[in-house]
């Protein structure tokens, strides 16, 4: 994955520096390449937290968004938690404000309040249960089916459970992933006329046209597992193509198609935040330990247990 001499020098560096430091590096599935390879974990938001807190670890440098190094802080309080670039946000969890979020509860009284993993931790903490893409259909689930839900933010994966638990309770926050939002269904299906043993894999945050025509919907982690059972030689995919890296890795005799944008001008839909992570970026983030996340206590205290309410759903 490092492919360039340049690259190569900064991965010498950086390992240098996780061992002098101490230190453990997560990088998510839609990261660049080379940031993947330098990577001691790679995988989705929350699996990376909780996969760095059961590390002896004094530093986790989050190759990610901003939420998703707020997370790992969350749950390792007693670790230093680097952020190599602080404004990589993420448009979905940009579009829910906590301070929106409490105006919100507060006028739909009696809700419990389910949010997406892809939430500030001020959403976190106003949050009674965290969900994941992986997870979100068993937590809705675990709510007495007489109990209105507000589900944030992503309207997408909320309007996706709703339909599969059949609950008309659920009032959905308006927020969106910008990266899902773009993918065509029309261009999708005409990929698959050119390849026509290719199976259309669907991440639920992308809207409803798209997973009405997927073979298989669900997480990143989901799709990378789906790829491997099943028998299909080639997979149009409609998530952030950084994946594809890691499904070229694990299923290098299989072929991936990054899903068309609806965009013409775009050749496929790319997360641009995610994109800013460097080998360069993480390099000086270790040598100067810095930036670092650092939360309020009792906000992180509140995000905290809603976190620890979905890790206790069996």
């Amino acid at each position: 994955m490092v492919e360039n001499p340049n690259n190569e020098t900064l991965a010498r560096r950086i390992a240098g520096l996780k061992r002098e430091k101490r230190a453990v590096i997560l990088a998510h599935y839609y990261t660049r390449p080379e940031v993947q390879g330098i990577a001691d974990f790679l995988g989705d938001s929350l699996a990376l937290s909780v996969k760095a807190r059961e590390t002896d670890a004094d530093i986790i440098l989050f190759a990610g968004v901003r939420f998703m190094a707020e997370t790992a802080k969350v749950l390792s309080p007693d670790r230093k938690v680097l952020l190599p670039v602080p404004e990589a946000d993420c448009s979905l969890a940009a579009s829910c404000d906590a301070a929106d979020l409490a105006l919100f509860k507060a006028a739909h009284p009696g809700c419990r309040v389910v949010s997406y993993v892809n939430t500030s931790v001020g959403v976190k903490a106003l949050t009674d249960i965290c969900c994941t893409s992986s997870n979100a259909l068993d937590v809705v689930r675990s709510i007495p089916a007489d109990e209105p839900i507000i589900f944030a933010p992503d309207r997408n994966l909320g309007a996706y459970i709703s339909r599969l638990t059949g609950r008309d309770n659920m009032i959905l926050w308006g927020g969106a992933c910008h990266v899902h939002e773009e993918f065509s269904a029309e261009g999708a299906l005409e990929m698959r006329r050119s390849h026509p043993g290719a199976r259309i894999v669907v991440h639920p945050e992308c809207r409803r046209e798209m997973v009405d025509i997927a073979d298989y919907v669900g997480s990143t982690a989901g799709i990378l597992e789906y790829c491997g059972r099943c028998g299909a030689d080639e997979f149009i995919v409609a998530t952030e193509p950084g994946i594809i890296t890691e499904m070229q890795r694990r299923y290098p005799d299989k072929s991936f198609i990054p899903a068309p944008s609806s965009d013409a001008s775009k050749r496929c839909c790319e997360c641009e935040y995610m994109k800013m992570v460097t080998l360069e970026n993480i390099c000086r983030t270790l040598e100067e330990e810095s930036p670092e996340i650092v939360l309020d206590e009792d906000v992180r205290r509140a995000a905290e247990r809603s976190i620890l309410n979905m890790i206790a759903i069996k």
